[in-house]
C-alpha cells in the first residue's frame, strides 16, 4: 500500500511539471515531454548515485592514509552513474535566481555524455533554453520532493529536498 501512494505521489509531481509547462511556455502537449523527462532522468540518476555512494566509499582502498577518489566504474558496478558535481540534482535545485538554469542543466547533461558513451546525443538539451529561467526553477523544486528521497534504497544525503 505504501508502494501506491509512494507511485500516486511522483504520478501528480509529474502532472504538476506538465501544469507548470503547459502554463508557462510555448510548448504543445506533445512537446514538453522532453525537458519534463530529461530532469526525471537526472533526478532518477541522483537518487542511485546517492543510493550506493555511501556503500561505494567505504569499499574504497586506502593507502598511505588517503583513499582513492571516486570513479566511474565504482557507479557502474552498482548498477549507477557517476555524478560530476554540476550533475548532481541538488546542485541544479540549489541555484540562485541570477543563474542561467538552462546553462547548468545542458552542461549537466554534456558532463553525464561525456562519462557514458552510449548517452553521446540522446539527453535532452536545447529543449531547455526555450524554457524561462524561474519555469526552469520550479519545475526542478517540483521534481525534487522529499517524498522521492524516502524511496527504497535511497541515503538519508537526498533529504536536503525541498517539498
Amino acid at each position: 500500500m505504501a508502494q501506491l501512494e509512494h507511485i500516486e505521489a511522483i504520478e501528480k509531481r509529474l502532472w504538476s511539471a506538465a501544469d507548470t509547462l503547459r502554463a508557462n511556455s510555448n510548448y504543445a502537449g506533445n512537446e514538453y515531454f522532453l525537458p519534463v523527462m530529461g530532469l526525471v532522468f537526472l533526478r532518477h540518476a541522483y537518487s542511485r548515485y546517492l543510493g550506493v555512494k555511501d556503500a561505494i566509499e567505504a569499499g574504497l582502498p586506502t593507502r598511505g592514509g588517503k583513499t582513492r577518489p571516486l570513479t566511474k566504474e565504482d557507479f557502474s558496478q552498482k548498477s549507477a552513474i557517476f555524478l560530476q558535481p554540476k550533475a548532481q540534482f541538488d546542485t541544479l535545485v540549489a541555484l540562485p535566481d541570477s543563474a542561467d538554469r538552462a546553462k547548468a542543466i545542458i552542461d549537466a547533461m554534456e558532463s553525464i555524455e561525456a562519462d557514458y558513451e552510449n548517452l553521446r546525443g540522446v539527453l535532452p538539451k536545447s529543449e531547455y533554453q526555450e524554457l524561462d529561467n524561474v519555469v526552469l526553477g520550479q519545475l526542478l523544486r517540483t521534481l525534487n520532493p522529499k517524498s522521492l528521497s524516502a524511496s527504497p534504497g535511497m541515503s538519508s544525503a537526498a533529504s536536503t529536498n525541498t517539498s
